[in-house]
C-alpha cells in the first residue's frame, strides 16, 4: 500500500450540530476520498439523490428510535435508492451503505471514518472500486435508545454506481 500525501480535510474534527451539517458532510466525503486515494481508487462524486436517502435514513432512525440498515417497514437501503431518480434509466445499479454513531469526542467525521476502516464490512464498502457516487447524512441527535443522556451523532453514507 502506497501512502499519498494530501491536505487535511476541513471540518474533520467538527462535532456535528444543526448548524454545521454541510461542513460535516463535506469532511466525511473528503476523509473517505483520502482513504480511497491511499488505495489508488478514484474519488467519489457527491450525488443529490444519494444525499437525500442518507439524510432521510438518519432522520428516520432518530424519529423511530432504531439503528439498523433496514427500516422497521422492511425497506432496504437498495430499495430506497432504487425508488429515487438516481436509478432512473439505469440498466444496472449497485449500492452500499455505512452507518455509524458515536458520542462525545468520537462523534467527529475523522473518528467515524477511522472506526469504519477498523470494521471489515464498512472498510470493504468504502474501498470498493465499484462505487462512483456518494451521499452523506448526519444528525446531531441520536435515537433515544443509544443516547442515554449523552450527546453525539449518527451518520449514514450511501454509496452507488449505475450503468446505462
Amino acid at each position: 500500500m502506497a501512502r499519498t500525501r494530501s491536505a487535511p480535510c476541513q471540518g474533520a474534527d467538527l462535532h456535528p450540530s444543526q448548524t454545521n451539517a454541510a461542513a460535516v458532510d463535506a469532511a466525511t466525503v473528503c476523509l473517505i476520498d483520502q482513504v480511497r486515494a491511499t488505495y489508488h481508487l478514484r474519488p467519489l462524486r457527491l450525488n443529490r439523490d444519494l444525499q437525500g436517502v442518507a439524510i432521510r435514513q438518519v432522520n428516520e432512525m432518530v424519529r423511530f428510535n432504531y439503528f439498523a440498515d433496514n427500516r422497521p417497514s422492511g425497506q432496504t437501503p437498495a430499495s430506497l435508492i432504487a425508488s429515487t431518480h438516481y436509478a432512473a434509466h439505469a440498466v444496472s445499479l449497485s449500492t452500499g451503505q455505512n452507518l455509524g454513531w458515536a458520542t462525545g469526542v468520537d462523534a467527529t467525521p475523522a473518528s467515524i471514518v477511522a472506526a469504519w476502516m477498523c470494521s471489515p464490512p464498512h472498510r470493504e464498502i468504502m474501498l470498493s472500486a465499484e462505487f462512483h457516487d456518494v451521499g452523506v447524512g448526519v444528525s446531531s441527535a441520536l435515537p433515544s435508545s443509544l443516547e442515554r443522556g449523552r450527546s453525539g451523532a449518527i451518520y449514514a453514507v450511501e454509496f452507488g454506481a449505475r450503468w446505462f
